[in-house]
């Protein structure tokens, strides 16, 4: 029986989204939520994921593959714990642990999800709770700890007395589990409230009446857990994920240029300069390189020692399908050249500024392709 499983609840439409596509294949730093959150369980060691579909589901099962996790559906979204019952057939007697987790909640780390299972452990708790502190708790389920620092209930906003809503660490709705107690705990829980459905969070309670022992961890950083739930979220998770993004490649010696836009499979190597408005896609950018400003670059290798004048474009698309620029060592492209693909400039070669290049350009040539200048003589004073 392994350790740890994974079920993430990505069965909900996400109407304040104003979207065809499911809430949870909306990309965040260039991936879905969805993937954001089976990277982190991964990472945190979990040996299974089960995601809970039912809106657009085929749309996720055919976006995320079968390779990367199971799936289960809930045909009726009557609640959180209703939508983990879907995986009971999956779970019993073969996981110890289960971890619960939400699809939209892009930002979770693995070391944060470590960091939870670690302390599910060694409390010895039957579940255990991740939480946030957040510095303005109204709307959300406040945790209300015991002295011994275990959860004695979570208590909704509305619920909660004048001195409950001081609390300011709230349920992030993510969850360990010891598996057996999970689902005899849900077997229990009732949908006797405004929306008809099966609360998760029920499960505590449930677990407290019988003596067993609730944990909580709190999230160092109350940002880690942010749900998206609409646009502006969705924007702010974005920044926050690109600033993390940032540090990293700083923290590795990279000095950051404004306005550059990399997009998926870029691959950049050693001393690469990309300057202000550069964007470049798909594309192996070889050492010493320079792009300074103002091009596109997609589908394109370029070799080493290049220089890639102000305004040049990689025409990579015919309408129909793409093709790849092929650009060798220490080649100069002169300012405003479009390169048409498929096409390839050899090491060494040359080409002069305003150039439309559209076939091979052999080593060590200047190529130049653009019509002769011609001047009208006193063309402006006759069209006055």
């Amino acid at each position: 029986m392994s350790d740890l499983a994974t079920v993430i609840l990505a069965a909900g439409k996400g109407t304040r989204m104003k979207s065809s596509l499911p809430k949870v294949l909306h990309p965040v730093g260039g991936k879905p939520m969805l993937q954001h959150v089976l990277d982190a369980a991964k990472k945190a060691g979990s040996a299974r994921s089960i995601v809970v579909i039912g809106f657009g589901g085929e749309a996720v099962r055919d976006a995320i593959g079968e390779q990367q996790a199971e799936f289960v559906v809930q045909e009726e979204q009557l609640g959180t714990g209703h939508a983990v019952l879907q995986a009971k057939p999956l779970l019993e007697g073969k996981s110890r642990t289960v971890m619960v987790l939400c699809g939209d909640t892009p930002l979770l780390t693995g070391e944060l999800l470590h960091e939870l299972l670690k302390a599910h452990v060694d409390s010895k708790a039957k579940a255990t709770v991740l939480t946030a502190i957040l510095p303005n708790a109204a709307g959300y389920g406040r945790i209300i700890r015991g002295a011994d620092g275990s959860v004695e209930r979570i208590v909704e906003d509305k619920d909660a007395t004048d001195e409950e809503r001081q609390v300011r660490e709230v349920n992030s709705g993510i969850y360990c589990f010891d598996t057996e107690a999970l689902f005899s705990a849900l077997s229990e829980v009732g949908n006797e409230n405004a929306q008809g459905e099966y609360y998760l969070p029920d499960v505590l309670g449930i677990l407290r009446r019988r003596g067993e022992r609730v944990w909580a961890v709190a999230a160092e950083d109350s940002a880690d857990t942010l749900g998206i739930n609409s646009r502006s979220q969705l924007a702010a998770a974005e920044k926050i994920l690109r600033q993390r993004k940032n540090e990293a490649l700083m923290a590795d010696g990279v000095t950051m240029g404004p306005y550059v836009h990399l997009r998926p499979n870029t691959k950049l190597a050693k001393s690469v300069k990309i300057g202000n408005f550069v964007e470049v896609k798909n594309s192996n950018i070889g050492e010493g390189t320079k792009l300074p400003h103002l091009s596109y670059i997609g589908d394109c290798d370029m070799g080493a020692g290049v220089n890639m004048g102000c305004g040049t474009i990689t025409v990579n698309y015919d309408g129909k399908k793409k093709f790849r620029t092929v650009i060798g060592d220490r080649a100069f492209i002169g300012c405003n050249t479009n390169l048409v693909a498929p096409v390839t400039v050899e090491d060494d070669a040359y080409i002069g500024a305003g150039s439309t290049i559209t076939k091979l350009v052999p080593k060590g040539n200047l190529a130049i392709a653009r019509s002769r200048q011609k001047n009208i003589e006193e063309w402006a004073d006759k069209r006055k």
